[in-house]
């Protein structure tokens, strides 16, 4: 009997690890209608400048300052805010970022009723801002 419950609880012990490796190492893919979606503030800089408030006010928590996924309170998430300056975002189109940040994926809320589309833009452009020196 002891060894069926060890047993049990070193069945669950590899459950429970390998799903915190998942978490850890999904991958967030936004649907292929998001990556043809154009942002009306493609360039403006008043709009990035508009954007880093709204982040400063939305995001900082989580994403850290400068966008590194490294916010105090992203920290004690199991899985981890994006980190702006990385490829795999940079690499993003605009339409995409901008259906994340509408449609969240827990633990990132949906911030499609917070903020409205032109505010979502704004952060798409400031966070174009935090990775361009990615490139």
């Amino acid at each position: 009997m002891k060894n069926k419950y060890l047993f049990l609880v070193v069945i669950a012990l590899i459950a429970i690890g390998s799903n915190k490796i998942n978490a850890q190492n999904s991958i967030w893919v936004a649907p292929d209608h998001s990556k043809n979606l154009k942002n009306p503030f493609m360039g403006n800089e008043k709009a990035a400048v508009d954007g880093k408030k709204i982040f400063d006010q939305m995001c900082v928590l989580c994403h850290g300052e400068q966008g590194k996924g490294n916010g105090a309170a992203g920290l004690t998430l199991e899985t981890k805010p994006a980190n702006f300056l990385e490829l795999k975002v940079v690499n993003e189109t605009d339409g995409e970022i901008f259906w994340k940040i509408t449609n969240g994926k827990s633990p990132m809320a949906s911030y499609e009723e917070l903020l409205t589309d032109d505010q979502r833009w704004k952060l798409v452009n400031y966070i174009r801002v935090l990775g361009a020196n990615t490139k």
